[in-house]
Parts: C-alpha cells; structure tokens; sequence
C-alpha cells in the first residue's frame, strides 16, 4: 500500500463491493465450475477457523478481495476466503480488478504487478491491517513442479489442439493438488493478522 496518501477504500467504497461467495457466482460470467470445485474443496482447519474468529469478535476484521473470473489464482483463492469468512463471521466484499484499478494501484504486486486475488484487511475503525497478494509460497512451488511435469519442450504452438489438452493437464494436475496451498493460503493470512494485531 502507498504511504502518507489516503486509501480510495472508504468503508463507504468498501460496503458497496460483492458480499458473498454466492453473489460473486451469480454475477460472474465464466469458471463457474471452477470457483465451485475449490469451494467445495476446502475445508478449513478448525484451528486457524477459532484464530480468525478470535480476530473478528475482538478487532472487527474484515476482507477486501480483488479478483477476476479468468484467473486460476482466483479460482482457488477466493473460495478459501469466503469460505473462511462463512465460518468465522467476517465481513468480505469482492471488487472486481479491472473495474476498480484505482484500488489495485494501491495493493500492486512488487509495487509493479496487477496481481490477484489481492485479499486486504482492515480492522473494525476500517484501519489497513495487511494484505496478502496472488497465492501461497507452497504454491508457488507446486506450480513450478506441476509445470515441469506437463509443458513439453518445446510447448506446441498456442491455439492448436496439442496445446489447449497441455493446459488442461496443467490445470487438472494444479486442481488435484491444490488442498495443501488453500491450508498454506489461510496460515500465510494468518500470521500476516496476528503480526498486526499483536
């Protein structure tokens, strides 16, 4: 976030974002299936669950998530967010990125990158808590790892056949193994919590 300018995310901006994983599925317009199957998926740990309820009764916390319905990153983080947030009682509003670049511009990647899901916290008095950008170190290296095992060298050439049944082996191997980085996502979100509030 930048320094010594004030946030374009009012709690007025703030309140008007998507409030529910159900109403961000009833306005996307593609992957539904995949914002389900990381959804259904995920069940979080009861521990970090009575951690971040503990953060919520105490502080307020609550979540801004910017995402889009093209990006796999969102796929699988959003889900894990709002699925959080239905267990602990947190308050979560999704914003659209593309519709709301003046918000990212606060939250870029290495001051440099639009990357998503950015997940943003704030406490109660709507004070900035710290943000957690695009997916967890895990899964980082399970991509990495996941790519080695289904790019081919060299990759067929973009729209043909060969390459689109690449991308679904990729994207098929990455859903398969993504339980390990969403319970990787929460402790990451978790720590950045309890850092700022303790």
């Amino acid at each position: 976030m930048t320094t010594g300018q004030a946030s374009v995310v009012t709690s007025e901006r703030f309140s008007k974002g998507i409030a529910t994983f159900k109403e961000w599925m009833a306005v996307i317009t593609q992957h539904q299936d995949l914002f389900q199957n990381h959804y259904e998926g995920f069940e979080p740990n009861p521990d970090d669950v009575a951690a971040f309820k503990r953060a919520v009764e105490k502080h307020g916390v609550k979540a801004l998530i910017l995402g889009e319905d093209w990006c796999p990153d969102v796929w699988r983080g959003l889900p894990v967010l709002c699925k959080l947030a239905e267990r602990t009682g947190m308050e979560v509003r999704i914003f659209m990125r593309d519709q709301n670049k003046d918000i990212m511009a606060e939250f870029l990647k290495d001051g440099e990158f639009e990357s998503i899901p950015t997940i943003v916290f704030y406490d109660k008095d709507h004070r900035y808590l710290g943000h957690w950008i695009e997916r967890a170190k895990l899964a980082d290296e399970g991509l990495k790892q996941i790519r080695d095992e289904a790019f081919p060298s060299p990759m067929p050439e973009r729209g043909t056949p060969a390459y689109d049944a690449v991308m679904a082996r990729y994207r098929d191997l990455s859903i398969e193994r993504a339980e390990p980085w969403r319970q990787a996502q929460v402790k990451e979100m978790r720590e950045l919590l309890e850092k700022a509030l303790n």
